[in-house]
């Protein structure tokens, strides 16, 4: 499932073409994604401007001008495509002739006043969509309880000491609990704690305010170097132009065991280990 960077890097892919833009045309192929698509889904979005597209955890938001805010989820296979015209913008029959031709998979289409297309495509339809008024985006179901972003200003070190201090679940499940954090997911919990020197067996209440310090910085870092590669791409994930994320080749420990641990200064081997039914890959040499 993609995490924070790859949702991050979509909305910037996405933000040229709609942020300020009209949605001239919508088109929906079928009536459920992972859930049912919101009633009169294309009657509400036909003809409203973007006034705003940004993200909250693993989620897109594009605030309306009719003050409401459809709000997206890419699931486990979920794609947002931009295709662009040969030039300027396009009236709506000149769309037809303009975009690749659709694809099986394509379940959701926004034609745009620039000419841009957007197109959700989704293989095992677990991504949704939902359209809910914009002053009640954060009591919404999937929105409410979860934690500070990872790279706002209310995640820092006296934060998160705070919400460790006396848990004793492994540290990898509480990086994952989505109300301590928004937005890690697998990935980028395993490359973080490489980083930090973190076992993922450590209890979470079991650090020095020290390493819990060193942790923050590790995580915000992990991140901003995995949005700058466009992402990580194992399976299905797509930027915005259908080019691959390249994160996923500078995974320290991710996806490695068996293979040498990349600290120059450790002679070990990365691990594999199940926790919660998810494998968690690391050095036990380096990360006590």
């Amino acid at each position: 499932m993609p995490e924070l960077p790859e949702v991050e890097t979509v909305r910037r892919g996405l933000e040229p073409v709609m942020a300020g833009r009209i949605i001239l045309r919508v088109e929906t192929r079928r009536p459920d994604l992972r859930w049912p698509l919101p009633a009169r889904m294309a009657e509400r979005l036909t003809g409203r401007r973007v006034l705003r597209l940004g993200r909250r955890s693993k989620y897109l938001l594009a605030d309306l001008d009719s003050d409401e805010t459809l709000i997206v989820h890419l699931g486990m296979s979920g794609r947002l495509l931009v295709s662009l015209p040969q030039s300027g913008r396009a009236t709506v029959a000149q769309f037809l002739h303009a975009h690749p031709a659709p694809q099986r998979h394509d379940h959701v289409v926004l034609d745009m006043e620039s000419g841009a297309r957007i197109t959700f495509n989704d293989a095992r339809r677990f991504g949704a969509m939902d359209l809910v008024a914009t002053d009640a985006v954060a009591s919404h179901r999937l929105l409410a309880g979860l934690g500070p972003e990872p790279l706002g200003n209310d995640f820092h070190e006296t934060y998160l000491a705070a919400r460790l201090a006396g848990r004793r679940m492994p540290m990898k499940a509480a990086l994952l609990d989505q109300r301590v954090v928004a937005g890690l997911g697998n990935i980028y919990v395993c490359e973080a704690l490489w980083r930090a020197g973190i076992s993922p067996r450590r209890k979470a209440g079991n650090l020095s305010e020290k390493r819990i310090s060193a942790l923050t910085d590790h995580i915000r870092a992990t991140l901003r170097d995995a949005i700058d590669a466009g992402g990580s791409s194992l399976r299905d994930y797509r930027q915005t132009d259908g080019e691959l994320g390249y994160f996923q080749h500078t995974f320290a420990a991710y996806g490695r065991a068996g293979e040498p641990c990349r600290k120059s200064d450790c002679a070990g081997v990365i691990g594999r280990i199940v926790q919660s039914g998810r494998s968690t890959f690391y050095c036990p040499k380096c990360q006590r």
